[in-house]
């Protein structure tokens, strides 16, 4: 790493772009981590605990809880200014108002940071129960016969239904991105089993530690290869959404 570091400043200084060291960190991960001391240019780099990149947190520890509560805050202060601005609203107002100035904060980038533990998952769930009940004109009923009403879902489901949008673009090698960089396919090397019948579906991987099992690769692959072929298949990620949220919904 402090050879690599190097080679990076030797090439700023070639062409001329120096580095704002007191701006660069160094971010130490995993229990078995020595916590060694880094340098550019001569100076020792800060470390760091937590950083925020492209709009997610991420901590040394490598679970969510962080940017859970951080995007939880953010979404309740505009549907706090939501409840100022609009008295009552109806449902249609509503779900419009809430899609769109407050549901994205909770489900931004989702794929890279979905929280596993019950706490993390509740700090979000609690935005939108709120957000629910201030719809005037609902039947009395619990939270999901309300987000039935609403055309809406839990936030859960939201977010296992972008995964799974996410591994269709994945498999489509859309935007850049290569399947063999994130999966092995279930049919390449080993015995044939039923899993390997259908080309698309991926092999689970083996995990140790409970952040790795819930790591996007490893967490997606048994609900991934549940779904029908055909509809992997789908040719675009908008037939690919609209197809699984249908089948989702019948079940």
């Amino acid at each position: 790493m402090q050879q690599a570091l190097d080679d990076l400043c030797r090439w700023a200084d070639k062409w001329a772009m120096q580095f704002n060291v007191k701006k660069c960190k160094v971010m130490h991960v995993g229990h078995g981590n020595k916590g060694a001391v880094y340098t550019m240019n001569g100076q020792n780099l800060e470390k760091t605990e937590e950083e925020r990149d492209i709009g997610v947190t991420v901590c040394n520890n490598l679970k969510p809880g962080s940017q859970c509560r951080k995007a939880a805050r953010t979404a309740q202060t505009v549907l706090g200014q939501l409840a100022r601005a609009f008295h009552f609203p109806d449902r249609h107002i509503f779900v419009r108002l809430y899609t769109t100035y407050v549901r994205p904060h909770l489900v931004f980038a989702t794929p890279a940071w979905a929280p596993w533990q019950a706490a993390d998952k509740e700090v979000l769930e609690k935005v939108q129960k709120r957000a629910v009940n201030m719809v005037s004109g609902l039947r009395p009923g619990t939270y999901e016969e309300k987000l039935s009403e609403l055309g809406l879902c839990s936030l859960e489901e939201r977010r296992h239904q972008q995964d799974m949008v996410q591994v269709h673009k994945i498999m489509g090698e859309r935007d850049g991105m290569r399947r063999e960089t994130w999966f092995t396919m279930a049919a390449d090397g080993g015995r044939a089993t039923r899993a390997t019948e259908d080309p698309l579906n991926i092999r689970p991987g083996r995990s140790r530690l409970e952040v790795r099992s819930n790591f996007f690769s490893q967490r997606v692959a048994e609900a991934w290869n549940a779904i029908p072929p055909s509809l992997k298949q789908a040719k675009t990620a908008t037939a690919f959404r609209r197809g699984y949220q249908t089948l989702r919904e019948r079940r």
